[in-house]
């Protein structure tokens, strides 16, 4: 017998944001794939169903190429990509090498491309997948939106992923719909190397409207909304996952309702 359950790829869904991201399509009743050059530390798993680990460097578009079609001739068709995998360490520009730069950009920007051209070519030609051909999602970020001082090489690369996300939902339509879940402040097992200790990240919790930082499974409940019939008509859109946004400063630095 078929099975007709979702396939769904997640890049970077080893852990933090990216493995909640897979666990929230495991729980969907969805089979996921998830990639990273590295293997996860521990199963991606939620009551006993477990995200299948294919080694990968997205920053290779042939390598991209081969993963896809391999994955949809292993399971029949491919139904979503989530393009989680990215990130960046703090540096400030002037004392950051241009390579290094290069590559953060590379990271965040050309990689989901890759990825995302290399899907499109699977969903496509797909034909029976209820919604249409598939769906993509990408990882945006706040900082795409802001000044982002300490990393704007990232910043700049996560703005142009939300555009290159609207073109392609012109470009691609109506067989697969493209959005971007924005995203705030989370928190991971890496967080600390951003908010500092657990003081720390209790402060800047306290500058979000909602008092906490996003959850991984927030993001993945997101992502499983976009990818589901009920996105059907949403393609092209920033979902901002952020808690409310930030407090403009200026309100504290007011005299005035002091």
């Amino acid at each position: 017998m078929t099975d007709t359950r979702q396939v769904v790829v997640v890049t970077g869904g080893t852990r933090g944001v990216g493995a909640g991201i897979a666990r929230s399509f495991l729980a969907a009743g969805a089979r996921v794939v998830v990639c990273a050059r590295r293997p996860p530390d521990h199963p991606v798993e939620v009551a006993g169903a477990a995200a299948e680990f294919r080694p990968l460097d997205l920053r290779d578009a042939e390598a991209a190429h081969a993963f896809f079609a391999d994955v949809a001739a292993d399971h029949g068709r491919l139904d979503a990509l989530v393009n989680n995998a990215g990130g960046t360490p703090f540096g400030l520009l002037a004392e950051s090498a241009p390579a290094r730069q290069a590559k953060i950009v590379e990271l965040n920007l050309l990689a989901p491309l890759y990825a995302s051209l290399a899907a499109y070519e699977v969903m496509r030609c797909q034909d029976g997948i209820k919604g249409g051909g598939g769906s993509i999602t990408m990882i945006g970020s706040v900082s795409g939106s802001r000044p982002s001082p300490g990393s704007g090489a990232y910043g700049a690369a996560k703005a142009g992923l939300e555009n290159l996300a609207r073109t392609m939902a012109v470009e691609w339509a109506p067989r697969v719909r493209v959005n971007t879940v924005v995203l705030g402040l989370a928190r991971t097992e890496s967080a600390h190397l951003h908010y500092g200790d657990e003081d720390g990240m209790a402060a800047v919790a306290r500058t979000v409207p909602l008092g906490r930082l996003a959850d991984p499974s927030d993001v993945g409940d997101a992502c499983v909304f976009l990818a589901s019939d009920s996105a059907r008509y949403i393609s092209g859109a920033a979902l901002h996952l952020h808690g409310g946004g930030e407090r403009p400063a200026f309100l504290d630095a007011a005299s005035v309702n002091h």
